[in-house]
């Protein structure tokens, strides 16, 4: 028997010794910092009493709890990290916030600097135009004014696209999403590109939401998930386990039909977004590997 109490204690000082940067600074402190976002709706956002809520915040506080549980903490406090499109990456990279829960697209680009874990949700960019426009598809912005966020995939997509085909579109950049619904609402731009999820978010809590609609066919698929930092290997692996245990468990499903079904706040207004057959398909199986 002691040399069995023993042999554990040695397990367990060697798991300790290569728990790798991440799990030993949230050990040794007690604490962990999730990267938020103030207007991803509903993924990630701010309350008007500053809390930080959302479906991947939910997700993240799921993580925390399994983490806590698996260094045998008595607690983990979250430490809640503002962040923007264009830092987001930034700050995991630099050791900022060990997890990013927001609506960040897992790409090739990106893994250059980040890891990922399964995807949360796949989604696609589309159009948000004014309801009077008259505006269905892309080529009808011949001319005009597209504004997206600085920092994401679609605003690279549609300058991309803009370019290639010739389109003759203004495309300017907003510092934030909020910024750049007000900018489509105020008529200083004809439309807003970003993932149709949250467009459809922002104007849901919108009080003039019926003079707004989502058009267009996908110009990108985006595969959504929680960043955390590289060159991490422990850390990931407790992550990742965690997350295909969420979705296999099906308590990431009860977390999707929470904000994409069911009314939530501020305004208690239900988004009725139910889930894709992409997202379907991707959760039998779910891995952090995405094809693109």
């Amino acid at each position: 028997m002691k040399r069995l109490i023993s042999l554990c204690l040695a397990l367990g000082a060697a798991w300790s010794a290569h728990a790798g940067p991440v799990l030993d600074r949230i050990q040794s402190s007690g604490h962990i910092v999730l990267a938020h976002r103030e207007s991803s709706v509903p993924f990630s956002y701010v309350l008007p009493d500053g809390k930080p809520v959302g479906y991947a915040v939910d997700l993240c506080l799921k993580l925390t709890d399994a983490l806590r549980q698996r260094l045998k903490l008595k607690s983990l406090t979250p430490q809640f990290l503002l962040v923007t499109p264009a830092n987001r990456i930034q700050m995991v990279a630099e050791g900022k916030a060990d997890l990013e829960c927001g609506s960040t697209t897992n790409n090739a680009e990106r893994r250059e600097k980040v890891a990922f874990t399964v995807p949360h949700y796949i989604t696609g960019a589309r159009y948000l135009v004014r309801a009077d426009s008259g505006i269905t598809e892309l080529s009808q912005f011949d001319g005009k004014t597209l504004v997206s966020t600085k920092g994401t995939t679609p605003l690279k997509s549609i300058t991309q696209a803009n370019n290639e085909r010739a389109l003759h579109i203004r495309v300017v950049e907003a510092p934030d999403h909020a910024k750049a619904m007000e900018m489509l609402a105020a008529g200083q731009a004809d439309g807003f590109v970003m993932d149709d999820v949250l467009l459809y978010g922002l104007v849901s809590a919108r009080p003039d939401a019926a003079k707004f609609q989502v058009v267009g066919k996908f110009l990108t698929i985006e595969p959504l998930s929680i960043v955390l930092p590289k060159g991490d290997p422990e850390f990931k692996s407790l992550v990742d386990e965690e997350m295909k245990r969420l979705v296999t468990s099906h308590e990431a499903h009860a977390l999707y039909e929470r904000w994409f079904l069911k009314p939530i706040p501020p305004k208690g207004t239900a988004l009725n977004l139910p889930m894709s057959y992409l997202l379907k398909d991707f959760w039998k199986y779910p891995s952090d590997q995405v094809p693109y």
